[in-house]
């Protein structure tokens, strides 16, 4: 009886895992388009790389024209960045997806503030942030949080 289960439970999981295999031949004539670059290498790429893929051209196929442009700028802007650089930016993001939704919901709202101030502004708080020790910062994050409880605890 054993025996039966295990092979009952390798089969379903084996067939799940296959399941989410993407072919090439299952992709839709928008998005072999977009990914016709890959085309002769596709059953080479390791099945997570190809649902990625897939989802990303299914993703542009629905773009209007000025998002693919947008989207066109940020990729380059990307590829533009150094390998250290990007692994950086890869190791925030991790950091941003494990806070609490509340906690990345304020990242947004500060960042939006940020980038709503005049070029002059947050280059000078740029400039401003950069000249701090990092036990200066610590202070400051430790200075902004008291008065982001205070204005919670006056609510």
């Amino acid at each position: 009886m054993r025996v039966r289960a295990l092979i009952l439970v390798f089969l379903l999981t084996s067939t799940a895992l296959f399941a989410d295999d993407v072919t090439w031949d299952s992709l839709s004539a928008d998005q072999q388009q977009v990914l016709s670059s890959f085309r002769d290498s596709w059953a080479e790429l390791p099945a997570d790389r190809r649902q990625r893929l897939a989802t990303g051209a299914a993703r542009w196929s629905s773009m209007t024209p000025a998002q693919r442009e947008a989207s066109k700028q940020r990729f380059g802007r990307w590829r533009a960045l150094g390998d250290q650089r990007r692994q950086l930016i890869r190791e925030r993001y991790e950091v941003y997806r494990s806070l609490p939704p509340e906690q990345q919901q304020r990242i947004r709202e500060n960042f939006r503030r940020f980038q709503g101030m005049n070029r002059e502004r947050r280059e000078l708080l740029r400039e401003r942030w950069q000249r701090m020790s990092p036990e200066e910062r610590q202070n400051l994050r430790e200075r902004l949080r008291q008065r982001r409880e205070q204005r919670r605890d006056r609510r």
